[in-house]
């Protein structure tokens, strides 16, 4: 009889499938992105899933508006580069992320197994327009 699968396992499943998505979402017909703080071109797989409001707001964690694609350097090691993450957005939809990030938003296990699927699929589409 299979396990039944942790809230840990799937918060770590969707986060794998999303990011893909996010990275996949902008890359053009050779897998190439850019990143939205700093300019850098390189390819998706060598490129971050950056969030505006940071993961641990769980209301804006999937949140397509909230994550964009960055490079290592300005996700990473400069943290996301907020404030021109910020003017890249635009000040309304800044803000209302901001606001957004502020409210409780909990997530069952089957809310979690659903947007896994769906942005599976979404990968998979995205994957096939690539090369």
């Amino acid at each position: 009889m299979p396990r039944k699968p942790t809230r840990k396992g799937l918060v770590n499943k969707l986060d794998k499938a999303f990011s893909e998505f996010i990275r996949l979402r902008t890359a053009n017909g050779n897998g190439y992105v850019q990143c939205v703080t700093c300019g850098k071109e390189d390819h998706w797989k060598n490129m971050d899933c950056g969030h505006f409001m940071s993961r641990k707001h769980m209301s804006t964690r999937w949140h397509e508006d909230n994550c964009q694609v960055q490079c290592k350097s300005c996700n990473v090691f400069r943290y996301g580069e907020q404030y021109k993450y910020s003017i890249w957005l635009g000040a309304e939809k800044a803000d209302h992320l901001h606001q957004l990030s502020r409210q409780t938003q909990k997530f069952d296990n089957w809310d979690l197994e659903d947007m896994i699927k769906m942005y599976s699929e979404k990968v998979v589409e995205l994957k096939k327009g690539l090369y």
